[in-house]
């Protein structure tokens, strides 16, 4: 049994540390504050108890002696729970006092530092704590009331040590701070930062200066620069394309990932609403099962998803079993699963749609497997038996839809746009969430997709010009991004 505590960092779920993510991913509990991001907590394990101990500023919590109690009980129960902290769990964050708990009680404990908002949150405004011939050095310090307050601390020692102040908890106390380093004989003209929610997308950057922090419209949490080195703007994060917009991504749980992260490469919000998932063939597989058996009879194997490719070659004991059958894929998504496999595709069109593939496909006579979901399209099927071969289409998986709680389809109207990979997810969003609950942005990552979407009564807004994830999030920044900021990542 072991209690680690855990540092979150300020946000940015990407700054988790990767022994953070290790113990995140076997925790049996996770004690969580109000600064944790949300989707770290899904490294746990899914039936991990996840207790909130978190509280917004100026409300009801749980107090210090609560937390430090709950603890030593679910320490001494066993197995592995993690305290998950904003920040560092040693700054600022009453990590000392949670491990002194620990420590007195005999409970075995592990902290895990994480990357401090004192040092991320500027970076993620592009102001270095740091710049030769502006500061060398820096000082952090906190401006809570309690029990640390603001009227406490030595400002005159503060002011005095020069350099860069970084001031923590201080939204607040920022106008009695402000005096306090006024009086203490800093210039009131001294360049002042203030970042709320740091290394989020909903990430503000508010510029003033020592005099006017007081009077700066900023909300908790925030991090405050005080220092010549807060009069630089070397602004990143927020110029990105999709900065400040959030988008609804409707892959199956388990496959949206991959469309997520690029998204949120580039700035965006991304609120994962599944419309779809994927299950077994209705006859439990068997149909796969006897196909993948006589693979090395086939003269192609065909797959046009990523879900078929998985489904068929697990199903093989060796990638060798399908002997001398030549492998073609629909497009590039479906040959890197493939790859994964370590099998390369034979053949792979230039256009990632059914309609490509059959064109590039040499004409028979022979034997074609097509492994594929229920209920797709008999465009390729039809079109390859037109070309003399003969073709076994196995049903390899379904797609069933995925009923959506009223308070994400609230959240998804809210948004900036949605994307659609499949009819099937195009289908099933309409019939779970209804029309109102489609943004004004509808991106659909090929043509297939984008005209199940207009048949049904949808203002396609983008559509990828290559037909993947990467052509894709092109279109969406082509549709949501100021023209200025314009790029595409996709060619």
């Amino acid at each position: 049994m072991t209690v680690y505590l855990v540092g979150a960092g300020p946000g940015d779920p990407g700054l988790l540390t990767v022994r953070g993510a290790e113990v995140l991913a076997r925790a049996d509990v996770v004690i969580y504050d109000r600064l944790s991001v949300a989707s770290l907590l899904e490294l746990a394990p899914p039936d991990a108890e996840r207790i909130s101990v978190g509280k917004a500023p100026g409300g009801e919590g749980v107090s210090q002696d609560d937390i430090n109690a709950l603890l030593i009980e679910r320490g001494r129960a066993g197995g592995t729970v993690v305290r998950l902290k904003g920040g560092d769990p040693f700054v600022f964050a009453r990590g000392g006092e949670e491990a002194a708990a620990l420590l007195g009680a005999g409970v075995p404990f592990e902290v895990v530092p994480g990357v401090t908002s004192a040092v991320a949150v500027p970076a993620y405004a592009g102001v270095p704590l740091t710049q030769r011939g502006l500061a060398t050095s820096f000082t952090v310090v906190t401006g809570h009331e309690d029990p640390w307050a603001a009227t406490e601390t030595d400002w005159d020692a503060v002011a005095r040590v020069g350099g860069t102040i970084v001031i923590l908890m201080g939204v607040a106390t920022r106008a009695e701070i402000a005096r306090r380093l006024v009086a203490a004989g800093l210039d009131g003209a001294t360049p002042a930062v203030a970042v709320q929610w740091g290394t989020r997308p909903e990430q503000i950057t508010v510029r003033t200066t020592l005099a006017g922090l007081g009077d700066a419209a900023v909300a908790a949490p925030a991090t405050i620069v005080i220092g010549a080195v807060a009069g630089l703007d070397l602004a990143w994060f927020e110029h990105r394309p999709l900065f400040g917009r959030r988008v609804v991504v409707t892959r199956p749980a388990g496959q949206a990932s991959g469309l997520s992260r690029r998204l949120r490469s580039v700035g965006a919000e991304v609120l994962e609403v599944p419309s779809i998932e994927i299950t077994e063939a209705a006859d439990g597989g068997a149909a796969m099962l006897a196909a993948s058996a006589s693979a090395a009879r086939y003269d192609w194997v065909v797959f046009t998803s990523a879900n078929a490719v998985g489904r068929f070659l697990s199903l093989l004991p060796d990638a060798r079993d399908l002997g001398p059958a030549k492998v073609a894929a629909v497009g590039s998504a479906t040959a890197e699963e493939l790859a994964n496999w370590r099998v390369v595709a034979d053949l792979v069109p230039q256009e990632f749609v059914a309609e490509a593939l059959l064109a590039a496909f040499p004409d028979g006579p022979g034997r074609i497997l097509l492994p594929q979901a229920a209920g797709a399209r008999d465009v390729l099927s039809s079109g390859l038996r037109d070309k003399g071969w003969d073709v076994d289409v196995v049903e390899a998986y379904r797609t069933e839809p995925v009923p959506i709680p009223p308070s994400l389809a609230e959240a998804a109207r809210q948004a900036d746009a949605i994307a659609f990979t499949s009819s099937s997810a195009v289908t099933s969003y309409l019939e779970a969430a209804g029309r109102d609950a489609i943004p004004p942005v509808v991106a659909c990552i090929g043509p297939v997709t984008a005209a199940t979407a207009r048949r049904l009564g949808l203002d396609v807004t983008a559509e990828a010009v290559t037909h993947d994830l990467d052509g894709l999030v092109a279109a969406l920044i082509r549709a949501l991004a100021p023209s200025a900021e314009r790029g595409d990542p996709g060619k």
